[in-house]
Parts: C-alpha cells; structure tokens; sequence
C-alpha cells in the first residue's frame, strides 16, 4: 500500500487536489484519511467554550488514533473512522468503515507534523497557496458548513488560523516530497503527482 500525506494551510486546495488525483487513478483503489475525522472530542464543552478551541494547533488532534488506523490500514485490516461534527464540537456514536485498497492518501493541514505519521507517508505533499486566496475559501467554508458570520470568521483567522499557520503549518514545507503552487488551480502539478503514485503502484 502506498501512503501519500497531503498536506497544506486551511483553504490551500487541499481537497481539491485529493479530488482530482482520485480521478487520476484507477477506480477503486483509493482510501482517504482526513485529519479533520480525528478531532478530539470537546462535546462535553459549554457554547463558549467550545467556540474557544483552536482548531490549528496540533494539540487538537488525537494524532495517536490516526497512527493506530494508518497501521491498521497497512496490515490490511478495516478501520471504523471516526465522525467529528464542528458545530457540536464533537464524535458521533456511528463511525464509517474505511477499507485498505493500494492507495491511502491522510490529508490535513497539521499532517506533516507529527513525525510518528510523517514516518507512514511513502509520498509526502504540501499545497501551497497566497495567504489572500486562503482567506477567501476560508470565509466561504465557514460561512456554510461551519455557521460563522463573516466577522466571526475574520476574528478566528486572526486569532487562531494565522498565527497557527505560520508557527505549525508553514514550517512544515521543509518535510515535503512535493510543493503544489496554486493549489486545486495546479493541474499540472497535479497531473505530475498522479503519474508518480501510478508508477510506485506499478513497481510494488
């Protein structure tokens, strides 16, 4: 199984770039980790406390259970992903199964910075994009699957998402195989990184 780690700033492009390398690749024969699954659960928090978590500091994750399922994953064992909600802050009850195929790809803004993982990772990407474009797929994101006003946004970015960046996520940059300019925009970079996981998957 190949283990390709996607990682990037919040609103980089990250998804997009899974997307379309997905599309790339034969049908079925990929498996996707997201960080954002593995949230530790802050449901038992009050309203204001919860809107006080920092989202981008590796402190956040349960980085351990992520490991634990990447193993998993790798011996060829079915993992039950967890279901993290971030307007309760919290797991659901029900998981989703995440079957091994020969490809995982773990994708998240902090990924590549948790060395344990950063081991797992036979590829390892970072999708860069201007700080400008990031803020504006930030603000659109939240807006709608997230439940902030616009000010809201603006405060968390200040707060939280900018000074995380740039302490946790930017330095990062240094571990990666693969820079992505541009982000999703990126196709040739995209249609390169395609190519290199098909060829590994040829080779094993």
């Amino acid at each position: 199984m190949l283990v390709v780690g996607i990682a990037g700033g919040s609103g980089s492009g990250k998804t997009t770039v899974v997307n379309e390398i997905i599309n790339l690749l034969p049908k079925d024969s990929v498996s996707i980790l997201s960080q954002d699954s593995y949230y530790k659960d802050n449901g038992h928090l009050l309203p204001e406390e919860r809107a006080k978590i920092n989202f981008d500091h590796p402190a956040s994750i349960e980085f351990k259970l992520l490991v634990d399922h990447v193993d998993e994953l790798l011996k060829g064992h079915v993992i039950n992903r967890p279901i993290y909600s971030y307007l309760t802050c919290a797991r659901a009850q029900e998981t989703i199964p995440v079957h091994p195929k020969k490809v995982l790809i773990v994708e998240g803004i902090l990924i590549l910075s948790n060395a344990k993982l950063r081991d797992r990772f036979t590829i390892k990407i970072f999708v860069d994009a201007d700080s400008d474009d990031r803020l504006m797929r930030i603000i659109q994101r939240d807006l709608i699957e997230r439940g902030r006003s616009v000010q809201g946004v603006l405060k968390h970015y200040e707060t939280y998402v900018k000074p995380m960046h740039l302490q946790f996520i930017e330095p990062t940059k240094r571990y990666a195989d693969i820079i992505v300019p541009e982000g999703g925009r990126n196709k040739v970079a995209i249609d390169i990184l395609a190519s290199r996981i098909q060829m590994k998957l040829n080779e094993s």
